[in-house]
């Protein structure tokens, strides 16, 4: 029993541990940031893991890594003395301009609208589903959603179009 509970989680986590860490990475900007979450979201989730249903294992595990998120944001205040900066590592997609001035931008909303902003356009759920992981009202989502886009755009520089004929 145990056995195939251990390989049915292996499975899982090779499977979805991508996915969350773009989520986490999107969520918080930070890389070591988002390593840290996604390992506390699949701990919490493997503690649990024989009462979860399989249907339901994504949203359960996307509650968490949201709530871990949230709950970090509330209590921590990070502080790094240094006599030397340390290299910043580059993202393991790529290096675009493009993605580090959205990365910016993201930093610049407050937790709970980036959350939003995340979870509908990265994750591409729906506002209902949004409002149940955040336990807020759908038009707190859509509100709160459309706001994130708006200091997006803001933060963003207009898209240059070159066409070539």
């Amino acid at each position: 029993m145990g056995a195939s509970r251990d390989l049915d989680f292996s499975e899982y986590f090779g499977a979805r541990v991508q996915r969350f860490r773009r989520v986490a990475f999107a969520l918080c900007g930070d890389w070591h940031g988002a390593e840290d979450l996604v390992q506390a979201m699949f701990v919490q989730l493997y503690r649990r893991w024989r009462r979860v249903r399989p249907d339901t294992v994504d949203a359960y595990a996307r509650r968490i890594l949201l709530n871990a998120f949230l709950a970090g944001r509330k209590k921590a205040v990070r502080e790094h003395v240094t006599s030397d900066p340390p290299d910043r590592a580059s993202s393991p997609d790529h290096d675009s301009h493009d993605r580090v001035d959205l990365e910016r931008a993201l930093t610049g909303l407050t937790p709970r609208q980036r959350a939003m902003v995340v979870l509908r356009f990265l994750e591409d759920l729906p506002v209902a589903e949004v409002a149940a992981l955040l336990g807020v009202a759908e038009g707190t989502v859509k509100s709160q959603t459309a706001r994130g886009v708006e200091a997006l755009r803001a933060a963003l520089p207009a898209p240059t179009t070159t066409e070539e004929w």
